[in-house]
């Protein structure tokens, strides 16, 4: 088995191979960093993609989930509703292996020759297959907020839920019949991300406040847990930047509006990160630009007799400013 970065011939690519490179670039897009072992294609996130020379209509992708920590209940190895979810989400384009690959919490089995002919829908279904993790994280999400929408409560369902999203992490829901409480606790490694994360969260609720989101989910943030997460384990509830708490009514689930704020509730953790390396990113930018206009400055300021001085030898030297000594560099 190789990955399927596979060129048979310098001329045109048949379409299955096109369809191999189109799978393997929306998975690039969706964080899986590929490294060779030994002719397979393995991911830092431990997924691995493998594809045949011989039939390269046929892939398989095996998936390993973050480690679940002891409040979060897996079936088999998954989360519950997984196969379901799957089996919605693909229908005849996946077949899922029992048991999956060693190590991994997932198998299927892609066949590309069963895609759609309309290119876009195509690429859409591409894009949901790299987003096969989010998929089966969801699919416990999933069941509460689809009995939310006919205002019911799964019968399998406890009355606090916990997901895991994130290694040895989890978010909470609380099912009710008329709404749905979805609970954060936000954690960081990095104490620079803490409060950037904690800024970010505050203006997050201001900003469902504005009158233009007034349909949106109510949107709380805390320090302290939340009173819905009593019974959570004491280890789950240390968040260094608080908490975040939606409440979810049947009016946010309705029709085409359930994949999408599945979607958005799953990947939460994920959107705030992402704005927040942002935000450090550009004040790092902002940071390094002030510093060379200050030396820019500096460099103005002083006469033209300091510019030029006499070393110890009778060499004379000039002082070359930030600008100077880059481009000499570069030379």
């Amino acid at each position: 088995m190789m990955f399927v970065t596979i060129f048979r011939s310098p001329g045109s690519l048949d379409l299955s191979l096109s369809l191999s490179l189109s799978l393997s670039l929306s998975l690039w897009l969706h964080g899986w960093k590929y490294k060779k072992i030994n002719g397979v294609c393995k991911s830092n996130s431990q997924n691995i993609l493998q594809a045949s020379l011989k039939n390269p209509q046929l892939l398989l992708l095996s998936v390993s989930l973050p480690t679940p920590p002891s409040e979060t209940v897996f079936f088999g190895g998954l989360p519950l509703g997984a196969i379901e979810a799957i089996k919605a989400a693909y229908g005849v384009l996946v077949q899922i292996l029992d048991p999956p690959r060693d190590g991994f919490n997932l198998t299927v089995k892609l066949n590309l020759s069963k895609l759609p002919p309309d290119e876009e829908y195509r690429h859409a279904l591409l894009v949901k297959i790299a987003s096969v993790r989010e998929v089966v994280l969801g699919a416990p999400l999933r069941i509460v907020l689809k009995h939310l929408a006919s205002r019911t409560v799964a019968p399998d369902i406890g009355q606090l839920v916990a997901l895991v999203h994130r290694p040895k992490e989890s978010f909470f829901v609380v099912p009710q019949t008329e709404k749905v409480t979805v609970l954060f606790p936000m954690r960081f490694k990095d104490s620079i991300d803490t409060i950037l994360a904690t800024s970010f969260l505050q203006e997050f609720v201001e900003a469902r406040r504005t009158a233009g989101l007034n349909n949106a989910p109510s949107c709380l943030w805390s320090h302290s847990p939340p009173l819905e997460l009593k019974g959570a384990p004491v280890e789950a509830l240390s968040a260094n930047a608080g908490f975040v708490s939606f409440v979810i009514f049947p009016r946010h689930v309705e029709g085409k509006k359930l994949d999408r704020t599945v979607w958005s509730l799953s990947t939460f953790h994920a959107y705030v990160s992402y704005h927040v390396k942002c935000s450090e990113g550009f004040m790092h930018t902002r940071m390094r630009r002030r510093v060379e206009s200050l030396i820019q400055a500096l460099d103005r300021a002083k006469p033209d007799s300091e510019k030029t001085k006499k070393s110890a030898q009778s060499r004379s030297f000039k002082r070359l400013s930030l600008k100077e000594a880059r481009s000499s560099k570069n030379l």
